[in-house]
């Protein structure tokens, strides 16, 4: 296994890359580590339909703003949402 910051190094290469997308299920820990150091061009959310009050976070708690723009959602007949995000160019009010 390797370390957090040659991981990310190696994610940080690939990206520089010609080739396909980058692809990446689960892994909450691993989401944080590429949001937090900009290495994340798309987020796909699925919302769903109830309020548990615990699990896992993607989100870190460094109080850093990184502003997303919705460019999708589709709601399932469930009422799930599946929603489509992408870093947002600036915050716009």
């Amino acid at each position: 296994m390797l370390p957090a910051d040659t991981a990310l190094d190696e994610i940080a290469a690939l990206r520089a890359r010609d080739g396909g997308d980058i692809v990446m299920w689960g892994s909450p820990m691993l989401v944080r580590s590429l949001l937090s150091h900009g290495l994340v061009d798309q987020l796909n959310l699925m919302i769903e339909p109830i309020v548990l009050g615990g699990g896992k976070r993607i989100f870190t708690d460094d109080g850093i703003a990184r502003p997303l723009q919705l460019v999708k959602c589709v709601t399932a007949a469930t009422g799930v949402q599946v929603c489509t995000y992408e870093p947002a160019s600036d915050l716009e009010s």
